[in-house]
């Protein structure tokens, strides 16, 4: 097990760096852009193939293309920023500000993408109604408010609540068919219900899927336990993921508990290698989740326990800490970086301070997540110099998203429970 405990009051944000490498920006957009009369004909277009625009790559490469972001704006618009997953720097934000082709409404940006970029983007419009451009609350402002995009019907529901993200997928990106329901696919049961905790003090929610089939059928069933399961499933329908992967046969009918994370605050204070919240999942939440589904499976190496962001530094640390219960970590962009400040990457020194643990570790980051690669990449050798060797590690072109997290998780459930 992990030993020692963990740093008390870091700060909840992860560490302020620049972006190493200029965003991908090009200054001529890749689409033929109109002049003042041209206008009308240029939005109907655009509106028939939808946005982003797509366009060949001007440098000549085969396998990346032009991606043109657009606004339609008013007479009173005086900006428009744009801005991708994790493709742009906060520090830098006038980097990510549209341009408008003069005489017009058209406001465009243009980034050079490898073809198989996907990502989530927010769109942020001044239309005169704040501070002034340039004061010092000005891109706090203009931040707070994010607009949805006209042109585009592809969105994902926001992280804790808010109008719907749109998303981007160019044409290798993988894709999230999975998560389609599907005619003719049985499909298992989700309730609700409130657990009563203990170690934590209070309630949480928690979602519970039992696959489809008859009572007394199963025995031994696998078990994921997914993290923040108030937008895996109310948000996402997850469910409709594990029907597909279960008809299919890449993974064995499996049952699933997800626990709610409460709110930003309770998550930064849970989901942060606590000693009680592993306590909560393993001796907890899964016996309450036992006493439900008498077959479900108390073997760790059929227990998959599932985080993204600090919910993947959760897994780990869960999974090290009770490896007795959990013999899987099924990580997408995981915050190991965490926490700021001098014990910084708390969780890979006391790795590589202690013998290796039964686990098989899956974990998976974003090539845009310019905080968060270096810890990882550091965790992943960490990992090979103490001796695990069930290890995976892969890099995905995208950002810290769910748009990305969605096909991750499938994936990584039909590697740590599929038949293979």
């Amino acid at each position: 097990m992990i030993a020692s405990a963990p740093p008390e009051g870091a700060p909840h944000h992860p560490p302020r760096l620049t972006r190493p490498d200029p965003v991908p920006r090009l200054s001529a957009p890749g689409v033929q852009l109109p002049d003042p009369a041209g206008a009308e004909e240029f939005w109907a277009e655009a509106a028939r193939r939808g946005t982003p625009l797509l366009a060949p790559d001007p440098l000549g490469a085969a396998d990346h293309l032009a991606v043109t972001f657009l606004w339609r704006g008013t007479p009173a618009t005086r900006a428009v920023h744009v801005l991708p997953n994790k493709l742009g720097d906060p520090r830098s934000p006038e980097g990510n500000l549209m341009e408008r082709v003069p005489g017009t409404d058209v406001w465009h940006w243009t980034l050079r993408l490898r073809d198989d970029w996907r990502g989530t983007y927010d769109l942020f419009v001044d239309e005169g109604d704040g501070p002034e451009p340039g004061t010092r609350d000005y891109w706090a402002r203009l931040r707070a408010r994010p607009r949805a995009d006209p042109l585009n019907s592809r969105t994902l529901p926001r992280r804790w609540g808010g109008v719907p993200v749109p998303y981007a997928e160019l044409p290798r990106a993988p894709r999230a068919g999975d998560w389609q329901a599907r005619p003719g696919v049985p499909a298992g049961t989700v309730t609700e219900h409130t657990v009563a905790s203990r170690v934590l003090g209070g309630s949480r929610r928690v979602w519970l899927y039992e696959p489809p089939g008859r009572a007394g059928e199963f025995a031994d069933l696998p078990v994921l336990v997914l993290l923040d399961g108030e937008h895996w499933q109310p948000g996402l329908g997850v469910s409709t993921l594990l029907d597909n992967l279960i008809a299919d046969g890449r993974i064995p009918p499996t049952a699933a508990v997800l626990p709610e994370s409460v709110d930003a605050a309770t998550r930064w204070a849970e989901l942060s290698c606590r000693p009680a919240f592993t306590s909560f999942l393993a001796d907890e939440l899964l016996p309450w989740a036992a006493g439900r589904l008498p077959a479900l499976t108390d073997d760790p190496a059929r227990t998959v326990l599932a985080g993204q962001s600090l919910g993947g530094l959760t897994a780990v640390h869960a999974a090290l800490g009770a490896p007795h219960r959990f013999g899987n970590a099924l990580v997408q962009s995981g915050s190991f970086w965490w926490p700021v400040g001098p014990d910084a990457e708390w969780l890979t020194a006391r790795i590589a301070a202690s013998p290796p643990l039964p686990v098989r570790l899956r974990l998976s980051f974003g090539e845009q997540e310019w905080v968060a690669l270096p810890a990882a990449r550091r965790l992943r050798d960490t990992l090979a110099a103490a001796g695990y060797d069930d290890v995976t590690y892969r890099e995905f072109n995208g950002g810290h998203d769910y748009l990305c997290w969605r096909t991750e998780l499938a994936d990584g459930l039909v590697e740590l429970l599929g038949a293979g």
